[in-house]
């Protein structure tokens, strides 16, 4: 059994993970390094200014309208980012790998074989549980944006996962119409009870680029968490056949 674990968890979510920093290079971090030159005031979002005319002017980018060159002077320091970004990446989905797996085993314990098609819906489930749901009340957040406590926003992240894990859980093998409205009321809950929110926006980031930023990460993530749950599901299979 621990083989079975680690073999669908470790080998499973490093490959899932290796495609997510694969995407996130494509997709999400030019965005980042985007957020991170308003983050620092190389540019400025709207910022106004007196023209030649005295007559007042915005500038979408950067001071006096001009675009700032950010390219990284070090690129040992950028090899080293990327590097740390494919590494964590892939850690973080091993972690999420061995839950998944963990999983098929507890299902299995109650008499319940995990095909590949319903490993790919767990997949979905882990999307839904992990990056969804706790979006609904904190988005990805772009460096230029403001958010509440950290420690509030974790305590309600993690809330919000067990809940909306449980949730569906209870939906998908629950029986009975008791079960069916314990789950809607546990994926409701979080957002009854709210996330931590501040009561003014002060960010520096375009809310344009942070909306993007927001649905690519969203994206990135359900394409690599049902691959995640596609890969655990055959390894899973093969390691019990």
């Amino acid at each position: 059994m621990i083989r079975k674990l680690l073999t669908g968890g470790v080998v499973a979510g490093f490959a899932a993970g290796l495609l997510g920093a694969l995407l996130h290079f494509a997709f999400v971090q030019e965005l980042i390094l985007l957020g991170e030159q308003y983050e620092s005031g190389a540019r400025v979002h709207f910022e106004a200014h007196a023209g030649p005319d005295g007559a007042g002017m915005q500038a979408g980018h950067g001071h006096g309208g001009h675009d700032h060159d950010q390219s990284d002077p070090n690129e040992t320091s950028t090899i080293a980012r990327n590097g740390l970004t494919v590494l964590f990446t892939g850690l973080i989905y091993v972690g999420y790998g061995l839950l998944l797996v963990a999983g098929f085993a507890l299902a299995e314990h109650f008499g319940r074989r995990i095909k590949i098609a319903e490993a790919i819906l767990w997949g979905i489930a882990g999307f839904a549980s992990f990056q969804l749901a706790p979006a609904m009340g904190l988005a990805p957040e772009l460096p230029g944006s403001v958010a509440a406590d950290l420690g509030a926003r974790q305590a309600w992240w993690l809330g919000t996962v067990i809940a909306t894990a449980g949730g569906i859980a209870l939906l998908a093998y629950g029986r009975g119409v008791v079960w069916w409205v314990l789950a809607g009321a546990l994926l409701a809950a979080p957002h009854v009870i709210g996330a931590p929110q501040l009561g003014e926006y002060y960010g520096v980031a375009p809310p344009e680029l942070a909306a993007q930023f927001a649905a690519r990460v969203l994206g990135v993530g359900l394409v690599v968490w049902t691959v995640l749950g596609w890969l655990a599901g055959v390894l899973w299979q093969r390691e019990t056949t």
